[in-house]
């Protein structure tokens, strides 16, 4: 199965980028198998959660609300005095939040920031933007230039490449959504917009059958 243009109208990603979501999705799918009824459903569910149809290719870390901070990262921001440290600061927050994980450096070395969430499903961390860069380009060029996967066709590329790793079509094909948000977010969070847009999906792409 491949997705149409109808689909991608159907639960209204923007239509300046429609055509390049669609040639991207339909160039790679097959690569993976997300070519399924409840591949491409939770696939494309996951996505349009994680980037808001395909509207924010890079995670947006400039907070103006200490609360949202603690609600967000509660273990990082315990108290209003360590959030507003953060407040309307991107960089700083970036750098302290994803420090000294994902093969980040401290937060000195600029890691958290530079890779940041970005992609339709956001990729994060050095670690995985190098596997990233290894996969698609067979360097490192990726780390140079991490920009890169807010381009529709390579951003895409690494879902599908991060998906395969976590054995998602298997979960797809037993319509777990659970499962499959606990290993693309690392928790439940927006577990009810995912369900939303899993229905969204399932409903359009029940006309392509």
């Amino acid at each position: 199965m491949n997705l149409l243009l109808q689909n991608l109208q159907d639960v209204n990603i923007p239509a300046a980028i429609q055509q390049d979501v669609l040639t991207a999705f339909n160039s790679h799918s097959d690569q993976y198998q997300v070519n399924t009824y409840l591949r491409i459903a939770h696939f494309m569910a996951q996505v349009c959660h994680e980037s808001n149809a395909f509207r924010s290719l890079s995670e947006n870390l400039n907070y103006s609300n200490p609360h949202r901070l603690m609600l967000t990262w509660p273990r990082r921001f315990p108290t209003l005095d360590i959030a507003n440290q953060y407040i309307s600061n991107p960089q700083k927050l970036g750098n302290f939040v994803y420090a000294n994980r994902m093969g980040n450096g401290n937060p000195a070395s600029g890691d958290g920031y530079k890779f940041r969430g970005r992609g339709p499903i956001q990729t994060t961390g050095k670690d995985n933007y190098t596997n990233i860069s290894h996969r698609i380009f067979n360097d490192e060029s990726l780390l140079n230039n991490p920009d890169q996967l807010g381009d529709i066709s390579i951003g895409l590329q690494a879902a599908f490449i991060d998906w395969s790793d976590g054995n998602c079509n298997t979960l797809a094909d037993a319509d777990d959504i659970k499962s499959i948000t606990k290993y693309i977010n690392g928790g439940y969070n927006g577990l009810d917009s995912r369900k939303i847009w899993l229905a969204d999906w399932k409903h359009t792409l029940s006309k392509n059958v």
